[in-house]
């Protein structure tokens, strides 16, 4: 019972904490404009967040391994606020650059809470607990750009103040709700003599169930990441979709993920392999994603998105658990730390890479993204064989 409470708390605690994010995103570009933000800086700007997430949420999750997960989620969250103060009392673009870096340095806390569902979950449940996180901070992305419409109303900082009084609310709901799932004292802190070291971040990718589901990881994230740029290129370029069209599409595209990632145990009592869902969920995102590249016209397209969006839900929960149980519960945060810094890395190189590849044709960034779920399906047969 009380690792069900847990669980619903993190879910709120997550829930708050991404609709900061979803609050933020859509009207970040045009509040950074006053301080000189170029649709060129505004990708260093993203890009600083995902870098500096890249080396500190494995230090985070190392930590909450040694010290326990709370205060470290406590920390992370509290470091999320201060950031989104630091936006809404911005003077100069640096201010902004600084904001970023601050909630990518303490932005553990997707890893720690995963690693505290971890700590209490078994592994018929794991998936279904892990689905149900997912899609708690899915809710927030969804929900936030329509909240943060309706505050930019009021005044553009205002945005940036509710995402903080957000963050906040959920900082003290864990300190003072959660409870501990990695308890430790003076006498287990000293037998964890291990320092996080960053080699670990190439090892990690040597083990051969973890690395594989690590590096799949990477790939689906770089490909849904690729997706997103061909999704706001060929709706404003072919489609000629508006803004509001393209926000409710997104919107769609968000909840058939929530829907599917809040059916895992469904999915998980029909088929209990987790390696072969992986491989189905791949295979079919794969296929729709390829199809989108040689479409022109808006049903067809939104069809291949909501197929992709309901099967791309699949990827997190599963992913997660293989992880969790083929790591000892000692580095749990650490392990899924590592995860979500490479996620990080995939969320800077998937737009990147589809930036170059709009040079040869808009359609081009479908063929690329399914490209990388090809790579990844592959290798889950790895997993598969493995399991």
């Amino acid at each position: 019972m009380k690792a069900d409470k847990n669980l619903w708390i993190l879910v709120l605690v997550c829930i708050i904490n991404s609709l900061g994010l979803g609050i933020i995103i859509p009207v970040l570009y045009s509040y950074g404009k006053t301080f000189g933000l170029t649709g060129t800086t505004l990708g260093i700007l993203m890009a600083s967040f995902s870098i500096a997430q890249f080396f500190a949420t494995p230090i985070l999750g190392s930590l909450s391994d040694r010290y326990g997960r709370k205060p470290l989620l406590v920390i992370s969250l509290a470091g999320t606020c201060i950031s989104f103060l630091m936006f809404a009392e911005a003077h100069s673009l640096l201010i902004l650059f600084a904001a970023r870096i601050l909630d990518g340095l303490t932005g553990g806390n997707v890893s720690v809470a995963q690693a505290m569902v971890s700590d209490t979950a078994t592994t018929k449940n794991r998936a279904k607990r892990f689905g149900i996180l997912g899609s708690s901070l899915a809710f927030g992305i969804v929900a936030g750009p329509f909240i943060g419409g309706v505050f930019t109303k009021l005044s553009p900082q205002a945005p940036f103040f509710f995402a903080a009084a957000l963050s906040l609310a959920g900082t003290l709901c864990a300190l003072i709700f959660l409870k501990e799932t990695n308890p430790t004292d003076k006498k287990t802190r000293a037998n964890y003599h291990e320092g996080f070291k960053f080699i670990t971040l190439v090892t990690t990718l040597k083990r051969k169930t973890v690395g594989t589901a690590v590096f799949i990881g990477f790939l689906l994230t770089m490909a849904q990441l690729t997706m997103v740029v061909g999704f706001q290129t060929f709706s404003v370029d072919v489609l000629k979709l508006t803004p509001a069209q393209m926000g409710y599409f997104l919107a769609g595209f968000g909840l058939a993920g929530i829907i599917m990632q809040l059916c895992v145990p469904l999915f998980t009592k029909l088929i209990p392999s987790k390696a072969l869902l992986l491989m189905l969920s791949s295979i079919l995102c794969f296929g729709v994603m390829f199809v989108s590249g040689f479409t022109s016209a808006f049903i067809p397209f939104a069809a291949c998105m909501c197929v992709y969006g309901l099967f791309n839900g699949l990827r997190n929960p599963m992913l997660n658990s293989i992880i969790a149980e083929h790591t000892d519960k000692a580095e749990h945060g650490k392990i899924l730390g590592i995860n979500q810094s490479y996620a990080s890395i995939g969320q800077t190189f998937g737009p990147l890479t589809a930036g170059l590849v709009t040079v040869i044709s808009i359609h081009s960034v479908f063929f690329l993204s399914s490209f990388y779920i090809l790579v990844a399906f592959l290798l889950s047969f790895r997993l598969k064989k493995k399991e």
